[in-house]
């Protein structure tokens, strides 16, 4: 009995590192197939012209191949969309674990759950159709398409995550240290920003992560409602084309292996620079949270 649970949890084991190995593999794989697509580029135009020049022409003769305006505009979309899906995200949050009463919690949680189940087309699609249209009228602009509806978007798509996962993270801090605070006579806000919240900032800060990391990449949603325009925005009512919108949109145009084709996977590498850059200094974010929350309790 005992040599049977001990071959079944090898070939588990053996299993899991298969399975652990092929993920790693695939993603160098991917990674590989990326720089050997996007580096024939630089043979063409310097790695500096391309990443700092202010045009982006590439079907033009002669062709322009700078990036800069696409690199501002992924840049200003996610810190737009960060600024309103972090703050609301967490605080619904917290309203739903330590203030809202048992019923509303268990009527509102799922819907907001639901929310994130929504295809990034139809969210795309509600932008377009309903945002650009009350952004156009309120604010007097020739076009709702913009970096402000993009954010907006994308802060709808990630308020879901953040707010889950927080949720759950703020209902996990055991019960102990909220009744210390309230018995050595704090008050249900003070426990909530000086205990609550600093005992649960390691899940709090994985929840941004998670759902910041859906909006760096995102690509339908900035494609539709973006406004594609490759410049460089003066304001958050100006039209953008993101790093994802400029790929998705002219891939298909783009002929097979010439310059233009270059280019764009010279673009998909600095967009996966970009996220990989992100997510490290989230990481490391994470940790610095998860050693203060340890610290706390």
């Amino acid at each position: 009995m005992a040599n049977k649970r001990q071959k079944t949890e090898t070939v588990m084991r053996t299993f899991f590192l298969c399975v652990a190995t092929a993920s790693i593999v695939i993603l160098f794989m991917i990674m590989f197939f990326l720089f050997m697509e996007g580096l024939p580029i630089f043979k063409i135009v310097s790695v500096k012209d391309f990443i700092f020049g202010k045009y982006w022409y590439p079907t033009s003769d002669p062709a322009d191949f700078g990036i800069f305006p696409l690199i501002i505009a992924s840049m200003s979309v996610t810190a737009l969309s960060a600024a309103i899906a972090i703050p609301l995200g967490v605080m619904t949050a917290i309203y739903l674990a330590e203030l809202a009463s048992k019923r509303v919690a268990e009527i509102v949680k799922p819907v907001v759950e639901l929310l994130a189940a929504l295809p990034s087309v139809v969210i795309g699609f509600f932008g377009m159709v309903l945002v650009a249209p009350f952004l156009q009228k309120v604010f007097d602009i020739p076009t709702g398409l913009n970096l402000f509806n993009s954010a907006l978007m994308l802060a709808f798509m990630s308020i879901p995550t953040i707010c889950s996962l927080s949720e759950d993270a703020v209902y996990s801090v055991p019960g102990a240290l909220r009744e210390g605070s309230l018995a050595l006579g704090a008050t249900q806000w003070e426990t909530i920003i000086k205990v609550v919240i600093p005992a649960s900032l390691s899940g709090i800060s994985t929840a941004i992560i998670l759902g910041m990391s859906r909006a760096v990449g995102e690509t339908m949603v900035v494609l539709m409602v973006a406004g594609g325009a490759a410049m460089i925005p003066g304001s958050i009512f100006d039209p953008v084309r993101p790093m994802p919108a400029s790929i998705a949109a002219e891939m298909a145009e783009a002929p097979f292996r010439g310059d233009h084709y270059y280019a764009l996977f010279a673009t998909g590498i600095v967009l996966f620079l970009f996220t990989l850059f992100f997510n490290i200094i989230a990481d490391h974010i994470a940790h610095k949270y998860k050693q203060t929350g340890e610290a706390t309790l």
